[in-house]
């Protein structure tokens, strides 16, 4: 995956919709809040998970609003690819993954500072319009014949979809493997399978364009999102301003409720 290819900036004009959203700290959030830089400007870079490509824009909206002058561009993908881009020496400020374990592997190799948690997901069944194979629960995914997609167990999606399936003692035999949770989305979309293991988030994104059937809370896994800035950042008062906005104002968290998200803590 390239990091230029996919980095998107977003527009004021996508700030003044939500002009109306404030910065304040949500109740219970203060511990550990670090100190907010007093001046901040220009572009703030930020790898961030597949799954966080629908909110995450809404959320870089309103600190563009917050901080004038600001501007924020983005770089999709599979958590455990921008972990390595970051490694290697990309030029990013921020990192947000879709868990704990990926996230640690930047921590370890010395390239982010100590993260935050900022949200929560949980996984779904995502299928079709009209639900071609009647899927109704997931031991129908084990069902011969049925077309499943999955993230790599490399990734968070796919950790989870593991951990999920042996929680239900359930066996799929998936048909492709995916390295991001929005591919596995993308083919259940595009009709070429009988369903994917996504997350609660993606399927809320997804609207109508997919069915889906829940996976009952005692049944389930959750992943935990960390968020962090990056050693070296190229604009590390922004990187700090943008982390901090995420994790400890009620605006960002907010707008992650609406999408889906958990709280963290």
């Amino acid at each position: 995956m390239s990091l230029g290819g996919r980095f998107a900036a977003w527009s004021a004009a996508t700030a003044i919709a939500v002009a109306s959203l404030a910065g304040t700290v949500p109740p219970g959030a203060a511990a550990g809040r670090p100190a907010a830089p007093q001046q901040v400007t220009g572009t703030v870079t930020v790898s961030a998970a597949a799954s966080l490509t629908d909110v995450f824009p809404v959320i870089a909206a309103a600190f563009m609003k917050k901080y004038p002058g600001t501007n924020v561009k983005f770089n999709f993908g599979g958590s455990s690819a921008l972990v390595e881009q970051i490694n290697a020496g990309a030029p990013v400020d921020v990192l947000a993954t879709a868990s704990e374990p990926t996230m640690q592997k930047a921590v370890g190799a010395g390239r982010v500072s100590a993260p935050f948690l900022f949200a929560k997901n949980s996984l779904a069944i995502a299928m079709p319009p009209g639900n071609p194979a009647g899927i109704t629960r997931i031991s129908d995914l084990a069902r011969p014949g049925v077309l499943v997609a999955v993230c790599a167990v490399a990734v968070p999606c796919g950790a989870a979809t593991r951990d999920v399936l042996k929680l239900n003692s359930v066996v799929v035999k998936p048909v492709t493997l995916e390295l991001d949770v929005r591919d596995v989305l993308g083919k259940v979309m595009a009709d070429e399978v009988d369903a994917g293991i996504v997350y609660v988030t993606d399927v809320k994104a997804a609207g109508r364009k997919v069915t889906s059937v829940a996976i009952p809370p005692a049944n389930n896994v959750t992943t935990t999102y960390p968020i962090a800035t990056v050693f070296g950042a190229p604009n590390a008062a922004a990187a700090r301003a943008f982390v901090t906005y995420v994790r400890f104002t009620s605006s960002a968290q907010g707008i992650l409720r609406a999408y889906g998200f958990a709280r963290a803590w």
